[in-house]
Parts: C-alpha cells; structure tokens; sequence
C-alpha cells in the first residue's frame, strides 16, 4: 500500500533519542510545523549516560527560553525524583576514579594514591543524573505526541529527493509513504543514513584516540564501597558516595564504567584501547573473561551480578570514534551524536547534544526563510563542533595513555577538568556560551595541544621517571592555574575534590 498524499511540514527529523525529541519539541514551540520520524520503537534498549552541569545549565535554559517547563525538572537528581519518580535514573554527583593494576587485588593507601574523586555537586538533591536512556527516551516521545507533533515509529527514510523541498519516501509496517518537508534534521545518533542519503561518509581517520566498548546492563551488582569497607578500605575522606556517580575503575589498557540506576539496574563496560588491532580475532566473550581474570577486583564484585533482561547478553561496539566528512548542507544539517563521536570517558555525550542543539535551534529560529544565512549559520555550526571533537579527542587521548601510571593519568585528567571549569564559568556568568568545552578558546586549545606534546615526549616508547611526572605535574598546574577554581592538584587535597563549580 502507498500512501499518495503529500504532507507538508517545515522540518522532518529522523531519529527519536532525546536529542530528536526535544529538538521537535522545541522547533513545535516556535511555531514550525515538524515531524519525528523513528526507524525502531520505544521503549528501546539503550547504553547508560550521565549528565554534567553543563548538560544541566544548559536543560534549564532550553527549558525556559523555549516554555517547556517540565523539561527544567530532568536537570537535578532532586526535582526530577520529585516530579517523575517513575523515570529511571540515578545519582550522579560526580567522577569516580580507581586505578587497578594486573593480577592485583586493588589497594590504594592514607593519601588516595590510586583514587581519584571529583565532587561536581554540593549534595544529592542538587545531583547530576544517571540517565537510563530506555525510559527517558520513551517518556520524551509521549511528550512529542501530547503537544502534537506528527510521529511515526517503525518507519525508515527509503530515500530523500529535493527540489524546492524535501521530498522523503518512508518505509514504514503498513507499507510505503511520502512526506515534504523544506528541512531536514539527522538525530539519529549515527552517520548511516547520512550517507546513506547524501553519499558523505564518516571516518575515524582524523582521530588520536582508538576505543572500543563490551558492555552490558546488570542486575544486583554490588555496591563498590561494600567491597572497598571489607578490605579495610577508608571512605572517611570521601566527598561523596562513588556508588552515586560516573564510577571509573582504570586498567592499563582501558578503564570500566559503572552506571548504577535507583532500580537495581547498572550499565557496566569495559573501553579498550586498540591501536595496535589486539583484540579485532577475539569474540565478544573472550575479551570480557580475559579481562575480568586479568584484574581480579572487578571479577569479584561483576561475579555478584546478573545480566539484565534488556539487553540479555554482552554487547561489543565497533571502533567508537568516528566523524562525518560533512554535517550540513543545503536544507539539512546533523546533530552532535550524528557527526562524531570520541568515547565516554568523560560523560560529555549529553551535554554535547544539547550544546548542539543549542546551536542548530539558534541558528533556525534567526534565519528561518533565508536561506543562505541559514547555510551559512550552520557553516558556522560545523566549525565549532569539528573544534569540540578536536579537542575532546585530544583530551580523551592523553587519557589513554596516562591509564598505566596513575599519577600522571590523575595531572592529565585535570586539564579536561580544568576546561570545564571554564565553560561552566562561562555559562554561570551569562556570556555567550562559545563552543562546548570552550574549544574556541585560543588559551585553551593551546594549552592542551602544548601538554600533550610535552606527554608524548615523557611516554611514547618508554615508561615516565618519577622526576618527570612530578617535572610533569608542575607544568600542568601552571598553565592550568587561570581556570583553576577548586584546587585542582592542591597535594593537601589527596585527591579527594569537594566541587569544582559554583551553585547552578
């Protein structure tokens, strides 16, 4: 059966993750007429994220500008408990870090000298989120179809022609059908269909990190601090507890994460480093158990738990950084998670996202009707999140190759702190709010671009001196000593940081 009638809208968005969903949500509020199109059907299965303050600075003020007033709750830990308990989540109140070492229980000692804790809220009322996608997600779409919007699930864009507009041909369970559209928005969280629809290919070429992920949700995992208290293990320095946020534990050739929901449920995956093709003839199943034998802390505590229902097995990515030659043109352009990716080492994926959605929506609501500005505005757009990847990669880079010796993971890691602390400032202050991370500060991109050349001279082939990490750790607290508002590298801190921003 085809459907032969035409519908017109202003703007076709492809892709029903929260991104596509308040993006229509946004645009309907301005007045266009806009439809959400999903190839598959929620609630669906998808990996555990986190916020930041900035994702939250920025929920808040996307929530205001634009008269979605409920969406302002979903933006600390506290008022979205309050106001929707029955949406999954969890506490997230800040970055968690412990450093393993092969075929060693994990120890650390008085000073924290394998721990790294970095506060990023004063309590759990004010907290960040863990955010379980499948319900969320779900929950946005039922908003896109109370406020009206056209929304069609289980339907594929076959194909997209223009002349003036749009035209879309949908594949959908009933059968085929056309819609028009005079613009096009990719929030499909992957580069597919962009190619698949205007031939531009993603590459990983340009990237210095090179991860991958084997992942899965659990059930009944227990809590961290359990097993660190039953091995005699401190928390009285603790700003917080690590089982309430983004949970990293450190390997040599990667590092865990360990998203934990208030419903029993926690995303939990390894994130390995694979430049030299290691593990590209493993299975699945053979990587998982030669890591968890390999570090025997975390098979305890994964032994106490059960894979979930959804997704029912271990999961493993491809090579998770990847980049779109090309993120616009004319009448169409893509949001963040659709041009590139680094890897989540950081949990930037949401506020990234709503940074870019911050920007196309800005951009659509001051040129909409002319099109060159429009072009040109989304021209400008590419720029910023080309330079964001740039720099995150950077970022994320020296991560990887600090992950063996701790100390010098824990002098490197405070330059992302750092350049986060600067675009939190940014916001707080009510400047314009620039490219995310503050990538289009000169200032900042040199910084890290000095620092990670002055890294690769202490490690490449070789391992770093004590001198040179403490020579190390001096540098990197100078040149961050501009942004430095929390006492970042303060030794009287022993790695334990109480906030690293201001009230938001």
């Amino acid at each position: 059966m085809v459907e032969t009638s035409k519908k017109q809208y202003d703007i076709l968005i492809a892709g029903a993750g929260f991104a596509g969903s308040i993006t229509a949500l946004i645009l309907h509020n301005l007045g266009l007429k806009v439809c959400l199109i999903e190839k598959g059907q929620h609630p669906r299965f998808a990996i555990g994220e986190s916020s930041t303050p900035v994702a939250d600075l920025i929920l808040r003020n996307l929530a205001t500008k634009y008269n979605l007033p409920w969406l302002h709750d979903f933006s600390r830990y506290g008022s979205w408990q309050k106001s929707h308990p029955e949406i999954v989540c969890g506490i997230k109140r800040g970055f968690s870090f412990y450093k393993h070492f092969p075929e060693k229980e994990f120890a650390t000692n008085e000073n924290h000298i394998n721990e790294l804790l970095v506060a990023a809220s004063s309590d759990d009322i004010q907290s960040d989120t863990n955010w379980l996608r499948a319900d969320i997600d779900a929950f946005l779409v039922t908003k896109v179809k109370e406020y009206g919007i056209d929304y069609f699930d289980l339907t594929e864009i076959v194909e997209a022609k223009r002349n003036i507009n749009w035209e879309f041909q949908l594949k959908q369970k009933n059968g085929h059908s056309v819609k028009e559209a005079s613009y096009y928005i990719d929030a499909t969280g992957s580069g597919n269909l962009v190619e698949k629809l205007f031939g531009i290919e993603s590459s990983s070429a340009d990237y210095l990190t090179n991860s991958f992920s084997v992942f899965s949700h659990f059930t009944d995992l227990p809590n961290w601090v359990d097993l660190l208290q039953k091995q005699n293990i401190s928390i009285k320095d603790y700003p917080y507890n690590p089982d309430n946020s983004a949970l990293h534990q450190i390997l040599d050739e990667g590092w865990i994460w360990m998203l934990r929901f208030n419903n029993n449920l926690t995303s939990f995956g390894f994130v390995l480093e694979n430049s030299k093709g290691e593990y590209e003839n493993l299975s699945t199943e053979a990587i998982w158990e030669e890591k968890l034998n390999k570090y025997p802390t975390i098979k305890k505590i994964i032994s106490g738990a059960t894979i979930a229902d959804q997704p029912g097995k271990i999961l493993r990515s491809d090579r998770l950084q990847r980049k779109l030659k090309q993120c616009y043109g004319n009448g169409w352009v893509a949001l963040p998670h659709t041009i590139g990716f680094i890897d989540p080492l950081f949990s930037s994926g949401i506020a990234h996202s709503l940074s870019g959605i911050e920007k196309v929506i800005n951009c659509i609501s001051q040129n909409w009707g002319n099109e060159l500005k429009l072009e040109q505005g989304m021209k400008d757009y590419q720029n910023a999140v080309f330079e964001e990847l740039k720099l995150a990669d950077c970022l994320i880079a020296g991560c990887y190759k600090t992950m063996p010796y701790f100390e010098l993971f824990n002098t490197w890691s405070m330059l992302y702190f750092a350049a986060t602390i600067a675009h939190e400032q940014r916001r707080i202050k009510q400047q314009p709010p620039g490219y995310f991370l503050n990538a289009d500060d000169e200032a900042i991109r040199e910084m890290v671009k000095i620092s990670y050349k002055d890294l690769l001279e202490i490690t490449e082939n070789k391992t770093p001196t004590e001198d040179e990490i403490k020579w190390f750790t001096s540098v990197i607290k100078e040149r961050i000593q501009p942004y430095n508002i929390a006492g970042l590298l303060d030794p009287a801190s022993k790695n334990m940081y109480l906030h690293t921003v201001a009230k938001i």
